[in-house]
């Protein structure tokens, strides 16, 4: 990459890259809490497809995001769990929380 090309990124679009859309703040938050295997994340986040879970998996793990430990056993066993790169992302997803419960309680005392 080109020095002019390296200044010229947005670090807001940058960041969006790994943590925006529907669901890698979702996966993220349910494997920080503690290592989760690929059936336990469909169990966690029922609306999502396995077909979106699997790439965004994969997507994270691209992005250093999540380690991926795959056993060698029948059936298979992989493991997620946060690298240190992706716990960084942790206190976004905190503020984010504390922003969603405060926007619940605004709302739900407009309706009352």
């Amino acid at each position: 990459m080109k020095k002019n090309e390296k200044n010229n990124l947005c670090p807001v679009g940058e960041a969006l890259k790994v943590i925006g859309g529907k669901w890698s703040l979702q996966i993220i938050n349910e494997i920080g809490k503690e290592k989760r295997r690929f059936g336990e994340m469909k169990r966690l986040i029922p609306d999502i497809s396995e077909k979106m879970l699997i790439q965004e998996l994969k997507k994270l793990v691209s992005y250093d995001v999540l380690n991926r430990k795959a056993y060698p056993e029948i059936p298979p066993k992989v493991e997620y769990s946060l690298t240190e790169y992706g716990k960084k992302i942790i206190p976004i997803i905190v503020q984010i929380k504390t922003f969603g419960f405060e926007m619940i309680e605004k709302t739900t005392a407009n309706k009352v």
